[in-house]
Order: C-alpha cells, then sequence, then structure tokens
C-alpha cells in the first residue's frame, strides 16, 4: 500500500479482512518506511480474524510470537484454528503466512461476560491529557525536506494522536530510567463496537513500547546505531475501552540482556480505570557490534 492510514477509514481499511474460506482471511499491509510490516498491524488482523470465528464473547487475553518479517508487498494469509469452544471460554490459534511460510502466530482466549471478583493497580499520577502537547518527531517544515520513505517513517502512526508526558529528543537521547508514560486516542469517533475497539487497541499497543527498554542506554533507532524487532506480544484486556478516547499508557522495563529487551505496560482510562495490561520482548542490537 502507499503512504495512506491517515484517517480513521484508512485504518479500518487496512486492517479488514478479505474471508478467503471458512476459517481462512486474507490481509493487506501498509508500507511504514521499513523493510517490515508493522507488528501492530499483523497482532490486530489476526486478533480480527480469530474474533471473527467467535460469536457473544469479547477477547480477554492474547500471545504472540513475531517469526519472520512480513512483506508489505505480498498479502498475508490469516489460518484460524478454532481450538475451543467451551461454555464460558473460547480458544482460537491464528498462523499470518507469507510467501508459503508462518510469519506470526497467535493464541487468544474469549469469555463470554461474567461477574466476579474485582480489583485493579491505582492509576499513577499523569497530568490531564488536554494539558500536554502532541510531540511529533519532526516540524512539518523539517518532514517536507525529508526523503518519502523517511517521511512514511515519522508518519506511521496514522490516525493516532501521542502526547508523552515526559518529552526525549529521539535525535539526541540521553540515558535515563526505564519508565515511560504517555496519553494516546484515535482521532475522531468510532463506533461502540469492543471487538473492533479491542482489535485497534491490539494495534495501537506495539507502538512505543519495545522502545521502553533502550531508555537507559541513550540508543535511538533514528541515530543508525540500533535494530529493533519485537520477538512476543502478550496483552489482557480487563474492561471495555474506547480507543477514540484519551488513554494513558504506563510503560516500564524491569530487564535487558542477551540482546533482548523486556517491556510491560498498564493502559487506563481517563477514569482510571485499567482496561488493558501488556507486556513485549523484542531483539534489541546496537549495530556496530551485531552480526546479522
Amino acid at each position: 500500500m502507499t503512504d495512506s492510514g491517515h484517517t480513521i477509514g484508512d485504518l479500518l481499511s487496512l486492517i479488514r479482512l478479505e474471508q478467503l474460506e471458512v476459517n481462512l482471511f486474507r490481509g493487506t499491509s501498509r508500507d511504514i518506511g521499513t523493510a517490515r510490516v508493522f507488528g501492530g498491524q499483523v497482532l490486530a488482523q489476526a486478533l480480527l480474524a480469530a474474533s471473527q470465528t467467535v460469536e457473544d464473547r469479547l477477547v480477554h487475553s492474547l500471545h504472540a510470537y513475531f517469526l519472520r518479517a512480513g512483506d508489505h508487498e505480498a498479502p498475508i494469509v490469516y489460518d484460524v484454528d478454532r481450538s475451543r469452544d467451551g461454555r464460558s471460554f473460547t480458544a482460537r490459534r491464528v498462523v499470518a503466512i507469507q510467501h508459503g511460510r508462518p510469519i506470526f502466530t497467535l493464541s487468544a482466549s474469549f469469555q463470554l461476560e461474567q461477574e466476579g471478583l474485582e480489583h485493579q493497580f491505582d492509576m499513577p499520577d499523569a497530568p490531564d491529557p488536554d494539558q500536554q502537547h502532541e510531540s511529533p518527531l519532526m516540524t512539518p517544515e523539517q518532514l517536507d525536506k525529508a526523503p518519502q520513505k523517511l517521511r512514511r517513517w515519522f508518519t506511521r502512526f496514522g490516525p493516532f494522536e501521542f502526547r508523552p508526558v515526559v518529552d526525549q529528543n529521539p535525535f539526541e537521547p540521553t540515558p535515563r530510567p526505564p519508565f515511560k508514560k504517555f496519553w494516546f486516542r484515535l482521532k475522531g469517533e468510532l463506533e461502540d463496537d469492543q471487538v473492533l475497539q479491542r482489535v485497534l487497541l491490539a494495534y495501537a499497543s506495539d507502538f512505543h513500547l519495545i522502545g521502553t527498554a533502550t531508555l537507559p542506554h541513550g540508543v535511538s533507532l533514528l541515530k543508525g546505531n540500533l535494530l529493533i524487532a519485537s520477538l512476543d506480544h502478550a496483552m489482557w484486556f480487563h474492561r471495555p475501552v474506547r480507543i477514540d478516547d484519551w488513554l494513558l499508557y504506563d510503560c516500564d522495563s524491569p530487564s535487558a540482556s542477551g540482546s533482548r529487551g523486556l517491556a510491560r505496560g498498564m493502559i487506563f482510562n481517563r477514569s482510571g480505570k485499567l482496561v488493558a495490561s501488556t507486556a513485549q520482548e523484542g531483539m534489541i542490537r546496537v549495530l556496530d557490534s551485531a552480526k546479522k
């Protein structure tokens, strides 16, 4: 696909799937200026494929592995295995295939809505999102002068808006503790469909998360000395979510070692409800010492 995806309609068109057969779906990709397909896109499409084989139940958890880099110029086929249909829980497994090989696997669990015990961590302190400013990586003037491939990278967020609680200059990163908080939302209004809301939350959850593991080291992709690739992604959905209203993403990274970094996140809505939790491990290599 071309350098589009800047409206909700573009995003919905991107993640929408064509059904080829029972349990078999096909999706397309967007070129974000890298050799890889954006991991959040594959995650969202795979979750949507699984959701389209489930009735009257919503996803409550998913666990995914990124096996190979996706090719944005070729379609991705999603093969859904209906692993189990129980009285309260439903399990699905999805394999994403390109060029005859699996590039991604997803296991997801869906649950019939039920009442039960309830507690959560308190929402951390953060300024109101309306008091924060959007922090683009490049000014419009700089963006106009940048090569087309680089422009696609800097505009890869599409219709999502991000407002960091603490700014960091990606061109001149300085070592800092492995903690990050930022507000984000989908610009515009979206229908109140929890399947779609959760699919798009999965899409957005891949932005910025693994980057938390690089904060103590003063490195940046924009300096050309770093290689990062997602290895896995886990997510738990706790409560109903509105992706088109402000959400606070509270991320931390407890460890980096062995050319891998671990990052975790909690996502709160404006009223302080914990709506989802995430965890991701990624490969992190300093390029001057990497052996590809």
